[in-house]
This record gives C-alpha cells, structure tokens and sequence, in this order.
C-alpha cells in the first residue's frame, strides 16, 4: 500500500480481490489455499489448527475440517523457494518475507506516501465468509480514520489538493460520515472557496435526511454558519422573488 513496497518481495494482496505475486508475476493459488492464506493475513497472528479448520471448514466435523487444511497446507505454492505458511507449536503464521496490502495500508509510519485512490478499497468485498465480513468491517474503520488523518496533516501543511482527495475518498465510501463532510468543507474554506464548501453543506445535509430523517449536526452546521443566511444573501433572495 505504501509508494515503495519492496521491489522483489511476494505480495499478497486483500483490497479488492485475492492475488498473490512473487517477482511480481501472478501466482495460481487453488481456492482452499486462498482462504488459508487470507485468513492466516487478516488474523495478523500465529492461530492454532484446530481455530484455523473450525473458521475455514465450519460446516464440517472438526476431524474432516483438519484433514482438509492438512491436504490445503500440503498443496500450497511456494514463493523464492520458501513456505507462504509457518507451521509452529504457536501454531500457523505466515512468512514475514509476504507482503500484505492490508498490513501496509495500517502502517502509519508511512501515512505521507499512502496511496489515496486505493484506500478506497475494501477486503475481499465479493467473500461472504463471516470471518471476512469482520475483517472488512475492521478495515473499513481504520481506513476512514486514515483518510481522514492524512487529509488533516495534508492540509497543515497547505497540500490541499491531497486533503481534498483524501477527505471525499472517505466520504464516498461513507457519505454518511460526518466528520468526512466537515473535512471537505474545511478544507474548501481555507483555499478562500465558500461556495464549494457550501455545496458539501447541502450534499451532507441531503444525504443525512434522505437516508436517516435526520439533520446534520450542529458541529457540521457551524463549519459553515457563518455563511448560511447571510443578509445580503436573503436580500438577494427576497428581490429575486419578487422578480
């Protein structure tokens, strides 16, 4: 997720769809396979056979669920001549040489060369696994949290056009969120455009009473107060009423 991954290093990658790469070539990973390594990514953490197989296989008797990840760790490639998955007393973990785009994109120390566009993303949005579905939700959270710490840092220091890409990347993938719509609108008034900013007002506020019945809050309202029913504008209104 960073600007500069390693060059030659496997990359697994989560956002969006299942790919793993080694020399940054594709790698033919059977479907079983695929889940093992997802799930063994997206737990971060070394997890014993039996959690492992009870997640995968949960339809399964726990003995079946174990013979199948057995036959799955049997058939799984290998990447630079190593195991993708470390089997210790701890239990299974992937081999820290594996990149993960989910990982990457978690990492702060990096928040300056994140790449905006693919913060977007969400993990493995087409797998209906509950474990999946937890996973995504989690990411989810802290990439719009992301989003919106780098269009605030962005925008201290002047890179608006990073702020502003940033802060309606989280708003598209929560228009709901009203922090995001705040960020856009701040970001609008400190380049000296309060027509822009007003507009993201009216967007919030439209989208807020169209799906919840509900009004922006009054943090949101105050980001623009000073510019909703000003004089001159209802004087402006009023004679072109009376047009």
């Amino acid at each position: 997720m960073t600007e500069r991954p390693g060059c030659c290093a496997p990359h697994l990658q989560l956002l969006d769809t299942f790919e793993l790469s080694d020399q940054r070539r594709p790698v033919q990973v059977p479907r079983p396979a695929q889940r093992l390594l997802a799930y063994l990514a997206l737990r971060g953490r070394p997890v014993g056979r039996r959690a492992a197989a009870a997640a995968l296989w949960a339809d399964l008797p726990e003995r079946q669920g174990l013979a199948r990840l057995r036959s799955t760790l049997w058939r799984l490639p290998t990447v630079t001549e190593s195991q993708l998955v470390l089997t210790r007393q701890s239990g299974l973990s992937l081999t820290p040489e594996l990149e993960v785009d989910v990982r990457l994109a978690q990492d702060e120390s990096h928040l300056d060369e994140l790449d905006v566009g693919r913060l977007s993303s969400d993990v493995l949005p087409d797998w209906e696994d509950d474990w999946v579905s937890v996973e995504r939700e989690r990411f989810r959270q802290v990439r719009l949290h992301l989003l919106e710490r780098l269009a605030q840092r962005a925008s201290e220091r002047r890179h608006y056009d990073r702020a502003l890409q940033a802060a309606l990347t989280a708003v598209a993938s929560d228009p709901l969120r009203e922090s995001a719509h705040r960020q856009v609108m701040t970001i609008h008034l400190a380049e000296q455009n309060p027509a822009e900013a007003l507009r993201q007002y009216e967007a919030c506020r439209r989208v807020l009473r169209t799906e919840l019945g509900l009004a922006p809050s009054p943090a949101t309202r105050a980001v623009v107060e000073g510019f909703l029913g000003r004089p001159l504008d209802m004087a402006a209104g009023g004679r072109a009423r009376r047009g």
